[in-house]
């Protein structure tokens, strides 16, 4: 494959082969966004777990301290009351049937998170198989599917995001932007990384924290030293 001339000279920045400490690893990560736009730091974490088996899920959902630096439009399925506290509290748009038929109907996806008053988990089932493929579908272990929706529309639009496995055991999260300082971007990373670690399945034997690499959008992976994440 070849590679841009930015991604070449990121890769020129530090050892491949060597696995360095997390405030490190931000730095470098921050070094090597040479893009015009802000591009956004990643995390990607491999467990030493198998997500085929039901006990050993990983999956929760967590505030950042500073946020992702990404304006999040929120969607509330809920009616009455639950309606109107979603609005008061900043949900960009609130619905019921109307919404998920234009969902089905339009292919309609102008929003970044989903939640959901349990009364309408009816409504959001129908359309499970068009959500759930998107990573959009209200789950109550992320706390978007809660009474108290309020409080869920106001943690989303503070930063809070959902982490869980993909199929080859590894999760996938934003923490920031390169734009964020030094002390954002590492706090918003033991804080992911915290919650991570609580989230140990029981049933979890041997290394749990397989790997951890940081990343900027168009950077190179820089690899983090398990040993260190919570430092």
């Amino acid at each position: 494959m070849k590679r841009s001339k930015n991604y070449r000279a990121s890769s020129a920045l530090y050892d491949k082969a060597s696995a360095y400490e997390p405030s490190e690893a931000i730095g470098l990560a921050k070094q090597t966004a040479k893009c015009k736009f802000d591009e956004t730091i990643e995390i990607h974490i491999k467990l030493g777990v198998d997500s085929r088996h039901a006990d050993q899920q990983v999956r929760g959902a967590v505030v950042l301290p500073f946020g992702t630096g990404k304006k999040i439009r929120v969607l509330v399925f809920a009616k009455g009351a639950n309606a109107d506290a979603a609005m008061k509290a900043g949900a960009d748009y609130v619905g019921a049937e109307d919404i998920a038929d234009k969902i089905k109907n339009e292919n309609w996806f102008e929003f970044d998170v989903a939640i959901a008053s349990p009364d309408m988990m009816g409504v959001v089932g129908k359309i499970g198989r068009i959500l759930g493929p998107k990573g959009l579908m209200p789950n109550p272990k992320a706390g978007t599917v809660t009474q108290d929706v309020a409080k869920a529309v106001i943690e989303a639009k503070a930063g809070k995001i959902e982490y869980r496995l993909d199929k080859t055991n590894i999760i996938h999260c934003p923490i920031g932007k390169a734009s964020f300082t030094h002390e954002q971007l590492m706090e918003n990373f033991r804080t992911l990384m915290s919650a991570v670690v609580k989230a140990k399945p029981s049933s979890s034997k041997g290394q749990y924290l397989k790997s951890v690499t940081l990343a900027a959008t168009m950077g190179p992976g820089i690899k983090v030293n398990t040993q260190k994440v919570l430092d």
